[in-house]
């Protein structure tokens, strides 16, 4: 992969905007019909790993709603690429920030769809401060209700729709397991939301439900440049252990695996950690 160059643009960001553009078509996946049949629901799906997934989980055989905030033209290509598949795409707009939104992303997701089977929990946002202090209450409301409020009402709204035995994954972050000096408050977040996916998992298991986490390291995705400074975003990833970012396309199969009961039946409550080799206790 070639290093990122000093770059930023516009929040949330948009993936043609990106030197080098991120690898998140899964042009490689060869699907297996692990998901045939099913209906998943994949927040923050327009873009980066969300994207990722939908295509990899429309080559495994299922129909796809993404939802995201107002990248138009990254989820217009999302839903050409899962219809490609032969699959359905069902494209949502709007901010995860308010809860009759949150809410109503489902509705349409299982209305058009027929169901959810598998709830992926992509969306969420970040901006970086160098003091503590810099984070007002609208700052820390906005990160918490995108990051985490907004999990409990999905997850309220998806439970009337799934069938026992379906799946939902969240996304955490490495940043949640260790903590992060500039991103104080979305790693809280992110501990909060893995947090979550723990004890639903407890939840929910009378109900066969399978709820599990990926927690990646960096990943080159458009929040990346949306959120950083450009000098930060020069050679982003070369902290990692294995010296650079990862690829959408390398991080999406971890979801595939969770989603699977073909896979990960016996698995719920736990956390993947695809973060170049850096050790962390799942």
């Amino acid at each position: 992969m070639p290093v990122p160059s000093a770059q930023s643009q516009p929040y949330p960001g948009q993936t043609g905007e990106m030197d080098p553009e991120p690898r998140d078509e899964m042009r490689d996946y060869p699907g297996r019909d692990l998901l045939a049949g099913k209906r998943a629901l994949v927040t923050g799906g327009d873009s980066g790993i969300g994207r990722a997934v939908a295509v990899a989980f429309a080559k495994e055989g299922a129909d796809v709603a993404i939802s995201y905030l107002s990248e138009d033209a990254d989820a217009r290509h999302t839903a050409k690429l899962v219809e490609q598949e032969g699959r359905r795409c069902l494209t949502i707009g709007g901010d995860h920030y308010d809860e009759r939104h949150s809410r109503d992303v489902v509705a349409r997701a299982a209305a058009e769809l027929g169901g959810i089977d598998v709830l992926v929990l992509h969306h969420g946002t970040q901006d970086p401060v160098q003091d503590v202090r810099e984070i007002d209450t609208d700052h820390l409301e906005r990160t918490f209700h995108v990051n985490v409020h907004s999990l409990f009402w999905i997850v309220q709204e998806t439970l009337d729709h799934m069938p026992d035995g379906g799946a939902i994954v969240v996304t955490g972050s490495i940043n949640g397991l260790r903590g992060n000096k500039t991103l104080i408050d979305y790693s809280a977040s992110k501990a909060a939301a893995m947090n979550f996916a723990q004890s639903m998992a407890q939840v929910l298991m009378d109900r066969r439900i399978r709820v599990n986490c990926v927690a990646p390291g960096p990943v080159w995705t458009p929040l990346i440049p949306a959120t950083f400074d450009a000098d930060r975003v020069e050679g982003f990833g070369e902290q990692s252990p294995m010296g650079r970012a990862a690829q959408p396309d390398e991080i999406a199969p971890s979801y595939v695996f969770f989603a699977s009961d073909r896979l990960s039946s016996y698995y719920t409550g736990q956390t993947l950690v695809p973060a170049g080799g850096e050790i962390h206790p799942g």
